[in-house]
């Protein structure tokens, strides 16, 4: 059996590196969930959120993970048999459609490439094309963790709003809080799904639901089950600071403490440096002369890149040799990208150094793996770094 020696290197997008001081305020000593210490705590972690997200409205936090997140925002807005209007952008969006299948809703799946965002266009004609207001909600995956592709909310919204359509618009933003811009109110989003262990730099267990004022009338008749996932009991018990079920105490803790990091940082700051680590990356691909699987540079991810193999080769064979040589976890192909790509998350708790540690190690692997590519990757990467200014 081999020893390790050093840190390992977790680079898949997410779950993400927990700092020292989330990992502290994670082993609180655990309180009475019905007493006045957790109200504090528990309204202070609601007020925080708000501010990630961006919203003035409601934010429910549930024990769960960003799948339980996604079934609550379709559970409390929607009815057995409503249409919804979702686009294929990758794994994750199949997911979604999937999950909203088996709640017995009905699916217009647009079909897409694993390349590209939404496209806003489409979006619109196809509620214009809906004039009996079948289509109740669209919902979009803001960040698709699979491909590293980012759709463009605002134009989406803009797009609904020119078809003078009443639809819901539900977002996914399970790779993208608290590492790429997301503005819930300003962008006119109905309901936002989120989670922990990315961007916000928890381990997984929490789940949100941002909502908006839409959404929630749009709850009051919704006919879909719901016990566990219903906002009302939440939002209702989150007034004074408790859960109407046990919450995940410790986790909350975590939340605080991170939150507090990235306003520490400042959100402008935080955005600015997932944006310049995700360029360097980007050219350390190019100059590797392998080929980025985002295939619009206006939808470039700054949470991840997601890095096409040459053909013949095997993905998922580099991926171990990367963890079995140098203990570096790179994210694997997922769905139809199975083998053909591998994904090098950015986002989180991360610097220049850690960074560059990664991309060596990366080029390292190509290397051991015997995949053809150009050396000098790094070499673009670290010079992008060091002349481009760092956010302060």
């Amino acid at each position: 059996m081999s020893v390790k020696r050093g840190r390992h290197f977790l680079q898949i997008p997410g779950p993400t590196n927990v700092p020292d001081r989330v990992l502290v305020a994670i082993a609180r000593p655990t309180i009475d969930h019905r007493g006045p210490a957790f109200a504090r705590l528990a309204r202070r972690a609601f007020d925080l959120t708000q501010r990630i997200f961006q919203t003035s409205g409601p934010v429910v936090i549930y024990a769960s993970s960003g799948t339980g997140a996604w079934e609550a925002a379709l559970v409390n807005t929607l009815s057995p048999g409503d249409r919804v209007l979702m686009c294929e952008t990758g794994h994750f969006s199949t997911l979604w459609r999937d999950l909203a299948v088996r709640l017995g809703l009905e699916v217009d799946y647009v079909p897409g490439d694993w390349r590209r965002g939404v496209d806003p266009e489409v979006v619109g004609q196809r509620l214009a094309d809906d004039g009996r207001g079948a289509i109740k909600a669209v919902a979009v995956v803001h960040n698709e963790t699979s491909t590293g592709v980012t759709s463009r909310i605002p134009a989406i919204r803009r797009a609904i709003d020119r078809a003078g359509h009443p639809s819901l618009l539900l977002v996914d933003t399970i790779s993208s809080l608290g590492s790429i811009d997301y503005r819930h109110d300003e962008w006119g989003v109905d309901v936002t799904v989120g989670c922990s262990q990315k961007g916000l730099m928890l381990p997984p267990g929490l789940g949100f639901n941002a909502i908006s004022a839409k959404a929630l009338a749009a709850s009051a008749n919704a006919r879909m089950p719901r016990s566990y996932w219903d906002w009302a009991p939440m939002i209702r018990d989150s007034q004074a600071g408790f859960f109407p079920h046990t919450p995940a105490t410790n986790l909350l803790y975590g939340l605080c403490e991170a939150v507090d990091m990235l306003l520490e940082e400042g959100l402008a700051n935080v955005l600015a440096r997932h944006a310049r680590h995700a360029e360097a990356t980007r050219r350390a691909v190019r100059g590797w002369g392998l080929e980025i699987l985002c295939a619009v540079p206006e939808e470039y991810s700054s949470a991840l890149t997601a890095v096409v193999v040459p053909d013949g080769c095997d993905a998922d064979a580099f991926r171990a040799v990367a963890l079995d040589r140098f203990d570096l976890s790179l994210g694997a192909g997922l769905g139809r990208l199975k083998g053909r790509v591998f994904r090098i998350g950015h986002l989180g708790d991360l610097n220049d150094l850690m960074l560059a540690g990664t991309l060596c190690g990366v080029e390292m692997a190509l290397a051991a793996a015997d995949v053809p590519f150009r050396r000098g990757g790094v070499n673009a990467a670290l010079e992008y770094l060091a002349a481009a200014p760092v956010a302060v």
